[in-house]
């Protein structure tokens, strides 16, 4: 959502006569956000054994889908009837924090229950020195290959380089398959293009703090995505395709590679178990760099809470062991926890195996204002760019664009 959206909604709510209803004693709300069709059951079934567990206090769900979720925040933040715990992107959380409804947690972390999380997942909800959320969903992201389609395109092993992915890219081409699955449409499209710039050693912000959309590194990335295109070594009408559509076109068989989060194995086994696919590194630049995008998601209690302590209480049930890992291996996610990452499920899983492996090379998006318009801004960019229009011109427009963003 951009940054006028987020105003406009604030607006719009403080035009609003609505009035919060008061929270009943002892009932803690949340706003959960829905990742798939588990998500629900898996947070009826806490609700059952916490409120079996903790005598007096009650939990109310809302499962809301993530294209609608910010806009329901704001609207409900601004008219007061917000839940008392809400997962959201972590991404959102400065504009929280900022907007001075996100309850800090200090308070109720004690070292033991600091000790749980891997650092490198606590550490994007850490801002000025307090701790504002949890991470709730973690991830990062690798590349999916079809060993059938590489056998049949007599592709030895899965590609090291950008270069080497063109080149299997027009194997799996002559044997009438796509064999590139790229995105272009909704959420992390500006994240596919990050892939390939990320290998060329460039970042999203430069150590100036400007965009680092204008940099040669950004042009090579967005030449390379064109120019797939453009030899049709891509799936046809990639700005009509979402992350979704991309990952169906691999479960049936029609996609070479493509990149995508560990969610999609899951997938595979309930949706394709005949699939045969193995997951590897996302590929490297002219000069070794790589990187993946790698993602958490925040459960937040908010100030005007009315039930902070059973809100905790509940947290602190979420993120034992035991819950945590029904939750992760659920969804399909990686695991934040220390204890449950030594869990065999993790430690003897290829496919998660893969995407661990990749985590030192993780970005995260960055904790900024105005991170999400800056986003759409790069989304709308490469959306041209695949369309047909010109790369250079495109990106001097976006990082202009997102320069000044970036200087309100």
């Amino acid at each position: 959502m951009s940054l006028a959206k987020w105003t406009a909604g604030l607006l719009a709510g403080m035009s609003m006569l609505a009035l919060a209803a008061p929270a009943d004693a002892g009932e803690v709300r949340v706003t959960v956000a829905e990742y798939s069709a588990k998500t629900g059951p898996y947070f009826e079934a806490v609700k059952k054994e916490f409120e079996a567990a903790n005598p007096g206090i009650t939990i109310k769900y809302e499962v809301v889908p993530w294209d609608v979720l910010l806009q329901k925040l704001t609207t409900d933040i601004t008219a007061g009837t917000n839940a008392d715990l809400s997962i959201i992107g972590t991404r959102w959380l400065i504009d929280f924090v900022q907007q001075d409804v996100a309850e800090p947690l200090d308070s109720y972390i004690k070292p033991e229950f600091k000790d749980r999380f891997i650092d490198t997942f606590l550490q994007p909800s850490i801002m000025n020195g307090h701790t504002y959320g949890l991470p709730i969903a973690a991830s990062a992201r690798a590349m999916y290959y079809n060993k059938e389609l590489f056998e049949k395109a007599g592709i030895a092993k899965p590609p090291a380089t950008w270069t080497e992915l063109q080149e299997d890219a027009r194997k799996i081409k002559a044997v009438g398959a796509f064999g590139f699955g790229l995105q272009g449409k909704e959420i992390e499209t500006d994240v596919y293009y990050y892939y390939a710039m990320w290998s060329q050693g460039t970042e999203i912000l430069n150590k100036d703090g400007t965009s680092g959309l204008s940099t040669p590194g950004a042009l090579e990335a967005a030449k390379l995505y064109k120019s797939m295109i453009d030899e049709g070594l891509t799936e046809p009408g990639v700005t009509s395709n979402n992350r979704e559509d991309v990952q169906n076109l691999f479960k049936q068989g029609k996609v070479g590679m493509m990149i995508t989060a560990p969610f999609l194995s899951n997938q595979i086994k309930e949706e394709a178990p005949n699939l045969k696919y193995g997951v590897a590194a996302i590929p490297a630049g002219p000069t070794g760099a790589r990187g993946t995008y790698g993602v958490t998601d925040s459960i937040i209690m908010f100030k005007n809470s009315k039930n902070k302590d059973e809100a905790w209480k509940l947290l602190d049930f979420l993120f034992t062991k035991e819950q945590r890992a029904k939750f992760t291996q659920g969804e399909g996610f990686l695991p934040v926890n220390k204890e449950e990452a030594k869990m065999d499920y993790y430690v003897n899983n290829a496919d998660l195996a893969a995407f661990t492996a990749l985590l030192p090379d993780a970005r995260f998006a960055p904790v900024i204002p105005g991170w999400e318009e800056i986003a759409q801004i790069t989304s709308d960019a490469m959306q041209k760019i695949y369309l047909g229009g010109d790369p250079e011109a495109g990106l001097k427009d976006a990082a202009a664009k997102a320069n000044a963003v970036l200087k309100k």
